[in-house]
């Protein structure tokens, strides 16, 4: 609606002084345009707050997240092979993953020009990167994180050989049917790469966890017994078990004398005012 508005106005009739017709490159500031020259003050004003209050809590809440999975899911695993750490350490490196990240978007921000072309680069990351990953924790119960590893850096050296010209990376891998005239890939090498992690992941995960199962790899060097769990995680996981199980039983009322006992009794005080009824009737 604002764009047909900006384009069915008069701007000569207005106080802005810049090129008429708006030229296509100034047509993404179209919104601020229009708050600016054809609304009161007061009406450009509460607009273009309420614009920047929701660009910028959609990027604090990015940022955030963003540190907060660093912290937990990639500090975290690798910080423990030395330790367990505490708390406070985690929430300074989750304050400098804010820092980190932060500086990264406003450098992108900067930089590309276009926010579409930018979501499409997330998506194309998702599909060729994530989405194997996902698939497999979800599908291949033998998948453990040697196999997520190997086609996670697979996936990225595969993805950006072929070149972003989004970011200005250049290609250092001709796939086949190489255009040479326009410089440019043919061939859908992102599908290819997305196929490739599907196959790595399942193959090194098993490979690994055979190597290690028939003893051919010592098991020290199981980071953090992925592949073969220690003793004390097999009893803890018993217990745990035990646990549910005695849980399912006592709501199951299979060993609750208590529930066995009131349900009889709501049975029978049921079954008594139906004969109190009949008598009655």
């Amino acid at each position: 609606m604002i764009g047909a508005i900006a384009k069915s106005t008069d701007w000569n009739q207005t106080d802005y002084m810049g090129e008429i017709p708006i030229p296509a490159a100034q047509q993404r500031e179209i919104l601020p345009l229009v708050l600016q020259y054809l609304c009161p003050p007061a009406v450009a004003f509460f607009g273009l707050g309420a614009v920047s209050a929701a660009v910028m809590s959609s990027a604090d809440s990015s940022i955030l997240s963003s540190s907060s999975m660093f912290s937990r899911n990639v500090y975290k695993p690798f910080r423990s092979l030395c330790g367990k750490p505490s708390e406070l350490e985690l929430i300074w490196i989750m304050r400098a993953a804010i820092l980190v990240v932060g500086a990264i978007a406003t450098v992108m921000a900067i930089l590309v020009k276009s926010t579409y072309e930018l979501w499409f680069l997330c998506s194309d990351l998702v599909y060729v990167i994530l989405f194997p990953q996902l698939f497999s924790v979800i599908y291949f119960k033998g998948a453990n994180i040697y196999g997520a590893s190997v086609a996670f850096v697979l996936g990225w050296l595969l993805r950006f050989g072929g070149g972003e010209p989004l970011i200005g990376l250049p290609y250092f891998i001709r796939y086949p049917w190489f255009d040479y005239a326009n410089d440019s890939q043919r061939f859908p090498f992102k599908t290819m790469v997305m196929l490739i992690g599907f196959i790595t992941i399942p193959l090194v995960s098993y490979s690994i966890g055979y190597l290690f199962d028939k003893d051919i790899l010592p098991q020290r060097y199981d980071i953090r017994s992925f592949c073969v769990p220690r003793e004390e995680d097999l009893q803890k996981s018993k217990s745990e078990d035990a646990a549910l199980d005695t849980l399912d039983e006592k709501v199951d009322g299979t060993e609750n004398p208590t529930f066995e006992k009131e349900h009889f009794n709501g049975i029978a005080a049921i079954s008594g005012s139906k004969q109190q009824e009949s008598t009655k009737l």
